[in-house]
């Protein structure tokens, strides 16, 4: 069994888009793919995996996750919410990127909102995570190996790393129910302003 270090040097947690590899030209859809296939290709679980493909990119643009393109070509802003989608999808439905994004989609066909900004304090927050989650991994083996007994049996190994996936999945699953009702709150707010 690969140790736990092996495995998270595996998962490309510092792969980001950043805005400096941002092309300041827009972008055909063919170079987006590009672009996302050559940034996020280590966080794939396999090589047969896509991180973005056009009909992804059609998807997202029919929801309207993403604010028109114009003339077939993907604009700074667009690259940097599919990068956000990109994260986002990893936990939340489609709906919920939706609502999520919402907001910034709007603000930025009002020309209101300096997402470059935003997008610097996400990549921040994002750079931090990593810190905070490798800290809490080592934490998290500990307290697995603690709970396994030292019965020196065959299943020992194999019952810690059960435990150890149960236990990432249940904290994995506790983050994403906040988010979400992060999400139902936006969309509270947002059935508030219809009504009023």
């Amino acid at each position: 069994m690969k140790t736990i270090n092996q495995i998270i040097e595996q998962l490309g947690l510092e792969a980001s888009l950043s805005l400096d590899e941002i092309p300041k030209i827009d972008l055909y859809m063919d170079q987006v793919i590009q672009l996302f296939e050559s940034k996020f290709n280590e966080t794939k679980r396999n090589e047969d995996e896509k991180v973005l493909t056009k009909t992804m990119i059609n998807n997202y643009a029919k929801g309207k996750l993403i604010f028109p393109i114009q003339n077939k070509k993907y604009s700074k802003d667009h690259l940097i919410l599919m990068s956000l989608i990109y994260q986002l999808k990893g936990a939340l439905s489609i709906n919920d990127i939706k609502v999520t994004l919402d907001g910034i989609n709007k603000k930025i066909i009002n020309e209101n909102i300096d997402l470059g900004s935003f997008y610097t304090s996400y990549l921040n927050l994002t750079s931090q995570n990593v810190d905070d989650f490798k800290d809490d991994i080592g934490n998290r083996i500990k307290e697995v190996s603690e709970e396994v007994t030292d019965d020196e049996t065959e299943h020992s190994p194999y019952l810690e790393q059960v435990l150890m996936i149960a236990s990432l999945i249940h904290m994995s699953s506790l983050y994403r129910r906040v988010a979400e009702k992060l999400v139902d709150d936006i969309e509270v707010q947002l059935e508030g302003k219809r009504h009023k």
